[in-house]
């Protein structure tokens, strides 16, 4: 008794919407935030270790591809906060109409490429 039908709806049945990419970008932040959090204890490890490990952590950080991992993951600290203060005014019972819910979506992606921006800039610019 073969069903030919998926017994629940998957990705292809649905059409790509804000809420569906803030919902997943969310849940990935947070996991990029996790992984990010074991650099940030090397880095303090290799701190605390000695001006040789401290070279390397500083060599890395230094690269291209250590800048844009940086970049990466400011951006998921910054969307992570200003989508979880979106998820609070909804909890507030607040902005639940479908036009407001859509707007604040593309607000929270917008916002947080902004103030990640803003913040590497100003980390750049004092020579971190």
């Amino acid at each position: 008794m073969a069903n030919p039908r998926p017994l629940s709806p998957h990705l292809q049945v649905y059409r790509w919407q804000v809420q569906m990419a803030t919902s997943i970008f969310h849940r990935a932040t947070g996991i990029i935030l996790a992984l990010g959090l074991l650099l940030i204890v090397a880095a303090l490890l290799g701190l605390i270790s000695g001006p040789g490990h401290w070279a390397c952590i500083s060599q890395f950080a230094a690269a291209w591809y250590g800048k844009a991992f940086l970049f990466l993951w400011t951006w998921a600290f910054t969307y992570h906060l200003v989508n979880g203060l979106k998820f609070l005014w909804l909890d507030g019972g607040k902005g639940f109409a479908k036009p407001t819910f859509i707007r604040n979506g593309w607000l929270a992606i917008v916002v947080s490429l902004v103030l990640a921006v803003v913040v590497f800039a100003i980390a750049l610019s004092k020579g971190a």
